[in-house]
């Protein structure tokens, strides 16, 4: 039987980690995903798995040493936020072109500066484009659930790309919220034993990871890559309706909320979509017909399908956590538009940023949000920038 308790972001996670008992874990502490390791290392110490626990001295060592042990044959993880995945990058970009299915909990956390620990998005969205599946969390349930999907899509023989499970600091990673969590057996074969075709210490294995490639064969490898990213789509899909048919729960690209005959939509990643979904309840108990376009899936970028799911709406607002510095938005803002546009959707579109460095968003703010979508809509406002939700007036 499935059970019912309460538990943070951080230690659902963690008991997704116990139930796949990893092969290798390195990892360094730092804010707000330093429970993650912390909760592994307890049940390490308790005899409850015997993942091999790495303590290492900085966040490049973390996910060199996850590389080494992806590319020796084992099932291996890490966790970290923030700065720690900025200390990671060049390692970032060698272990999604070495093909090396890592997974990864990412506790979303803003970037210095000024130096802040709070929520934000700007640690993935900064590592876009690494090469790794990305997969975010509007709560705990989902940020466990994901976590336990993770390792059939990055193995995945025709994928064997990393993968982050996000979630957003402290508002879910510390947040304690009702959770079911799933039987051990149905889970534990569900995720399967890791059964790598090709690694280092494999008797009689030539290969190599990590290799100088010269411009002759380079490109080649880049077009592998990039095809095996869009293989991780129909993957995602298949491996989210195994997962459905074991626990109940559905999981796809997004999650569509009131969007059947929405007029005015919000398109958002993470946890502010509770709060937005709040905001579509009120609006349509007052008639309006408001909706809501969660994304879970970033990367691969699920453009099309997107861009379908809203081409029936009169007005979007597309939600960053994230400032581009681009002079025209954020990332979710520029890639959904360039998707609307190739898909000649012509309702009328605002990228809207919202939530940096941690600040709140309430159920008014979302309302607002809508409201400035019926007036685009009637031609009534225009924005010359994009705009800031809860900006403090000079």
């Amino acid at each position: 039987m499935a059970i019912r308790t309460r538990m943070s972001g951080n230690e659902a996670v963690a008991h997704a980690i116990r139930q796949i008992n990893p092969d290798v874990m390195p990892a360094f502490p730092i804010t707000p995903s330093t429970e993650i390791p912390q909760f592994v290392a307890s049940m390490i110490a308790n005899g409850e798995i015997d993942t091999e626990f790495i303590p290492v001295e900085s966040e490049h060592s973390a996910m060199s040493a996850t590389m080494g042990a992806s590319a020796a044959g084992a099932r291996a993880i890490t966790a970290t936020s923030s700065c720690g995945l900025a200390l990671m990058w060049e390692m970032l970009y060698v272990s999604a072109s070495s093909r090396l299915p890592i997974v990864m909990a990412l506790v979303n956390r803003g970037l210095t500066g000024p130096l802040n620990i709070n929520a934000e998005h700007s640690d993935s969205m900064g590592a876009r484009d690494s090469g790794w599946i990305q997969i975010y969390a509007e709560n705990n349930q989902e940020a466990y659930d994901n976590f336990l999907q993770a390792h059939r899509i990055a193995e995945h023989p025709e994928v064997h790309l990393p993968v982050m499970i996000c979630q957003d600091g402290f508002i879910t990673s510390h947040a304690v919220e009702n959770i079911t969590l799933w039987e051990d057996e149905p889970i534990k074969k569900f995720v399967g034993e890791y059964n790598p075709e090709h690694y280092l210490l494999k008797e009689d294995e030539a290969m190599a990871v990590g290799p100088y490639a010269v411009s002759n064969y380079c490109m080649e490898a880049k077009k592998a890559q990039a095809q095996a990213m869009i293989n991780a789509k129909k993957v995602i899909l298949e491996v989210a309706a195994e997962f459905e048919a074991i626990t109940g729960q559905k999981y796809g690209f997004f999650e569509e909320y009131f969007m059947e005959d929405a007029e005015f939509a919000v398109v958002a990643i993470g946890s502010v979509c509770g709060t937005a979904k709040d905001a579509v309840d009120e609006l349509r108990a007052k008639g309006v017909k408001a909706g809501l376009l969660k994304v879970r899936v970033f990367r691969p970028f699920p453009g099309e399908e997107l861009a379908k799911a809203l081409k029936h709406c009169r007005a979007i607002a597309i939600m960053d956590r994230s400032e581009s510095y681009s002079g025209n938005g954020g990332p979710l803002g520029a890639e959904l538009t360039a998707a609307l546009y190739k898909e000649k959707v012509t309702a009328e579109v605002v990228n809207v940023m919202y939530g940096l460095s941690g600040r709140d968003i309430r159920v008014s703010d979302m309302e607002e949000v809508f409201g400035w979508l019926e007036k685009m809509a009637a031609g009534e406002l225009t924005f010359d920038e994009y705009p800031y939700l809860g900006l403090r007036s000079e």
